[in-house]
Parts: C-alpha cells; sequence; structure tokens
C-alpha cells in the first residue's frame, strides 16, 4: 500500500515485512516446505517460493529487502526545483491561463529536465509530495443563475429522453411482446 506523505510503505510495514522475510529463512533451515511457511506466515506461496530461491542462492542475505524496485524519475532535489517552477504559475511559461493540467506539467518536466513522464507517473508523483488537484474555490463570475434556471426549466426537458412506462412487455429484442 503506498502513501502520499512519503511514498512507499512506512517504517514499520517495511520492518514488519523484513521480519516475515526472516522468519521465512529460519523456516527454510529447518526444512519446511512452501505451502505449510506461506500458511504460517500469511504470504503468497509464490512470494516463498521466490524468497527460498534467493535463500538458496545468497542465504539470509538474499531474502533481505534490497529497497523499491525503481529510482523516482525525479529525485528530491529536482522535485524541489519543479515546485519552484510550479509556483510561478502556467502564465509564467507561457500559458494563457492559471490552470495547470497534467499535459502542462509533463512538458514543464520535459522542458526543464529533458524528461518524459507518463500523466499517471505524474500524478502519482505529486501525491506523494503532498499534492492534490485543483478544484475552483467559487463559481464563476460570468455565471448567470436566471439563465441557468431557464435552460434547466424549458430546453433540459426536450434534450432528455423520455423513461419507458412500465408495463407488460417481452424481454425478447426479437419477439415482440404477446397482448
Amino acid at each position: 500500500m503506498r502513501y502520499p506523505q512519503g511514498g512507499g510503505l512506512t517504517a514499520e510495514r517495511q520492518a514488519f515485512r523484513e521480519r516475515v522475510r526472516m522468519e521465512a529463512a529460519v523456516m527454510f533451515a529447518e526444512g519446511r516446505g512452501s505451502t505449510d511457511t506461506a500458511k504460517e506466515l500469511r504470504v503468497s506461496v509464490r512470494s516463498v517460493q521466490r524468497w527460498r530461491q534467493a535463500w538458496k542462492a545468497a542465504g539470509r542475505d538474499g531474502v533481505r529487502s534490497h529497497g523499491p524496485a525503481s529510482r523516482p524519475k525525479l529525485s528530491e532535489a529536482l522535485f524541489a526545483v519543479l515546485e519552484e517552477e510550479l509556483s510561478k504559475g502556467p502564465v509564467a511559461h507561457g500559458w494563457p491561463d492559471q490552470r495547470w493540467t497534467l499535459a502542462r506539467i509533463k512538458t514543464l518536466i520535459g522542458r526543464r529536465f529533458h524528461k518524459s513522464m507518463t500523466l499517471s507517473g505524474i500524478s502519482q508523483m505529486l501525491r506523494r509530495h503532498g499534492w492534490s488537484h485543483q478544484v475552483p474555490a467559487r463559481r464563476a463570475l460570468e455565471r448567470d443563475e436566471t439563465a441557468v434556471a431557464g435552460w434547466v426549466k424549458e430546453v433540459w426537458p426536450h434534450v432528455e429522453t423520455p423513461r419507458r412506462r412500465s408495463g407488460p412487455g417481452s424481454s425478447s429484442r426479437t419477439k415482440p411482446d404477446s397482448r
């Protein structure tokens, strides 16, 4: 499970998982089977099999955690620079309005750091660092409430498809209902 505050697992959860792997190493030394080990430790059999392979190759050190599988695309120092750039606003970077979209942030990252990231990767990175999506604080100044109410009352009923009335019918598309 990921946590938006710091990304990855908490220190307690990492320590817990490390203890589970070390318990598995003890069980391997005792000669216990993968299924029994998995049931007792409440993990998948496939995880136990992977740990056993690593244990056979390198002993207890092979079962230890090696950290995250990949490094983040932007280091903490580069993310700090990105935050400075984002705080300048989109207008300072050539966009006509004050909206940061994921596509714009992707373009900024490409221009500034010469790195390519997916939109979902950018979204996850921003959430891990405490950023959230933007929501307008209030309605637009140009909004005319009377025009909106008139449209809902006059136009919308003609646009909306009428509901079918309940009654006898057939569930078959090809056979008409019997009367």
